[in-house]
């Protein structure tokens, strides 16, 4: 069996633009894919956030009310809630004080999947590993 691992690797924050967001649909969307492979085949995403991409990941968004849009929290809700791996840089979470109890999950939506915080060493490792990486 093929597993083709895809790398999404987000280094902005979505205040500066959509590729943030753009990253989050994208690693949803691998679930669509499987129509397109062949027999035994499958693809293993992994959502990563490095540098600034770690800031606004907040929970308790309210851009709904305030601009009519989704949030990045709801999104990445529906990462973890679909079981796709999403990690963060430890270190840039420090260096930009974010920190664990801020961080979204999909407790409310009967998910159990929680955002890994992990050293930028694992990151490189799952890029690496990956046949796809794709910077955001």
């Amino acid at each position: 069996m093929a597993d083709i691992k895809c790398a999404f690797i987000v280094q902005r924050p979505q205040y500066k633009g959509e590729t943030s967001r753009l990253a989050l649909t994208h690693a949803l969307a691998y679930q669509t894919v499987e129509v397109l492979l062949e027999d035994g085949e499958t693809v293993t995403p992994a959502l990563c956030f490095v540098g600034e991409g770690v800031l606004g990941f907040t929970k308790g968004q309210k851009a709904m009310d305030v601009y009519g849009i989704t949030s990045s929290e709801s999104h990445i809700k529906n990462c973890l809630l679909v079981d796709l791996d999403v990690y963060m840089c430890k270190e840039d979470c420090e260096r930009y004080g974010v920190s664990v109890d801020q961080l979204p999950d999909a407790d409310d939506m009967g998910g159990e999947k929680k955002i890994n915080i992990v050293p930028f060493a694992d990151i490189q490792k799952l890029m690496e590993e990956a046949k796809h990486v794709l910077f955001f």
